[in-house]
């Protein structure tokens, strides 16, 4: 007999440095879930990633406090950041886009790295086709402030 659903969580953790600490910890503990079961197997499972990529994750739990994990693309704010070069600043050290998105420019990225994070991202998105999951990056980049060149 299958497990019967209790719901489901989004977290976005760093890529190999899940750890009981807030957010992680308190988001599963309110909900009695082991909370170093998932620290090990998230860690486990994004061991392939870049280490500190922002990694959004679903976690279905269920009635015997068990779980699973779904491991999504890393956000497309973040591969455009990357992409354009946009050094990491402020206190989470993050890459930071234009204050003025717009009127100033961040950053530039080509057209092909615009189809390359399309095509990484496809899946998570809600495209039919690559072109389709251009535009909706190439929307991501206008309100990062950074520019696409032919």
């Amino acid at each position: 007999m299958a497990k019967k659903i209790i719901g489901s969580l989004k977290l976005q953790v760093k890529a190999g440095q899940a750890n009981p600490s807030p957010p992680v910890g308190p988001a599963l503990g309110q909900r009695g879930l082991n909370i170093m079961a998932f620290v090990k197997e998230f860690n486990a499972k994004s061991a392939d990633l870049e280490p500190g990529t922002p990694t959004p994750v679903i976690i279905t739990y269920y009635q015997d406090k068990s779980f699973s994990l779904e491991l999504k693309t890393p956000p497309a704010s973040f591969m455009l950041k990357k992409a354009a070069g946009l050094a990491p600043v402020g206190k989470r050290n993050r890459p930071k886009g234009s204050t003025k998105p717009g009127r100033e420019v961040a950053g530039s990225v080509t057209v092909a790295q615009i189809r390359k994070i399309a095509e990484a991202k496809m899946k998570d998105l809600n495209a039919n086709d690559v072109e389709a999951a251009m535009q909706i990056i190439l929307g991501s980049a206008k309100s990062c402030g950074i520019e696409v060149k032919g």
